[in-house]
């Protein structure tokens, strides 16, 4: 995604110190088949008309029902790559930031990998497993590497299938979450001849008291058919206790972003532009409340995509691109929380 120029490129192109080139050169997302409104839950539960839209914010997400993870994160691939105007022989790295596992092995790097064909035949792929702050992490790795000059190009896919281990008894666990995929090519630019982008600061934290608040029980050894004496289907499903995920995370939010941020060398009203993780509608609120930013620095797709998983923040990050709000020369703290109960932030000079 070569981001657009703006007035904002005007400012000084000296590199900051600490600053490591990460630009983002594509990305491409890749939604569900079926769009499923609240309204169609409302009347599947016997619920008078607008009783999910109003308890979860979401008025329509996507339920993938067909296509495998796979096929979602290579559809983005493809679209990340004819945006960057890129084949996949000029990437040097596939890494796969999936919350969600199409099966327990091989990882979903190989699965995505095999759906892009031939073309992809040697490419190097791998996961980055941290539930909702999966593309953050794989980011940052992905900054490190290049760096570090172990590679040059990277393709990272975030895709996820929430939708078949959803218990629709339970609204609060379910109607929240929507389907889909995002991809974005990055390198290390080249901050002689151009606006210095890159990572400013990253910091992950995370608070294992949580680790039970947000689950899938099932899928593992832990829980493996052959060591239960319980039913497996119902440790396939996702549940959550919301409340305790959002108090745990709450407490420790602000202190976290002013640590992220001091790190940079910036203070809150130097941000102008914050992608979060589509986490909830009440986590989106209570993150604007606490920055006190104004709700055009702030992206938000969550009425109309729902919780993606790890598919939520660069699904929001490729629709600050394609909306025009992510220019060059800008500071943007991208900011998720994820089951563990885990934080996790990075700050991109665009």
């Amino acid at each position: 995604m070569s981001v657009m120029a703006s007035s904002l490129a005007a400012r000084p192109t000296a590199v900051p110190a600490g600053l490591r080139p990460l630009r983002l050169l594509g990305s491409g997302v890749a939604g569900a088949l079926e769009a499923l409104p609240s309204s169609a839950i409302d009347a599947r539960l016997g619920l008078p008309a607008g009783s999910v839209e109003k308890r979860s914010g979401v008025r329509v997400r996507g339920v993938e029902t067909r296509r495998s993870a796979a096929e979602l994160g290579a559809a983005a691939a493809r679209e990340a790559l004819a945006a960057a105007a890129l084949e996949l022989a000029d990437v040097d790295l596939l890494m796969a930031a999936s919350a969600t596992m199409d099966q327990a092995m091989p990882c979903n790097a190989a699965l995505i990998h095999h759906e892009l064909g031939p073309a992809a035949r040697g490419l190097p792929a791998f996961d980055v497993g941290a539930s909702c702050l999966g593309f953050l992490v794989a980011l940052d790795t992905a900054a490190a590497l290049i760096a570090a000059g172990r590679y040059r190009r990277v393709l990272i896919v975030a895709s996820d299938i929430a939708s078949c281990g959803l218990d629709w008894s339970h609204l609060e666990a379910s109607a929240i979450f929507g389907d889909g995929a995002a991809a974005f090519i990055v390198d290390g630019g080249n901050c002689a001849t151009t606006v210095p982008a890159g990572l400013l600061a990253a910091a992950f934290a995370t608070y294992s008291e949580g680790a039970h608040f947000c689950e899938i029980r099932g899928g593992g050894s832990r829980y493996h058919p052959s060591r239960i004496d319980e039913p497996f289907a119902p440790l396939a499903r996702f549940r959550m206790d919301g409340q305790a995920v959002f108090r745990l995370a709450a407490r420790h939010l602000g202190d976290f972003i002013d640590a992220l941020l001091a790190r940079a060398g910036l203070q809150r009203g130097a941000i102008d532009l914050v992608v979060p993780h589509q986490a909830s509608r009440h986590g989106l609120d209570f993150l604007r409340r606490l920055l006190r930013l104004p709700a055009a620095r702030i992206v938000d797709i969550f009425a109309t995509h729902g919780n993606q998983v790890a598919a939520s923040l660069p699904s929001a990050l490729h629709a600050a691109h394609a909306g025009g709000r992510l220019q060059a020369g800008m500071n943007v703290l991208l900011i998720g929380t994820g089951a563990g109960v885990s934080l996790g932030g990075l700050v991109l000079r665009s």
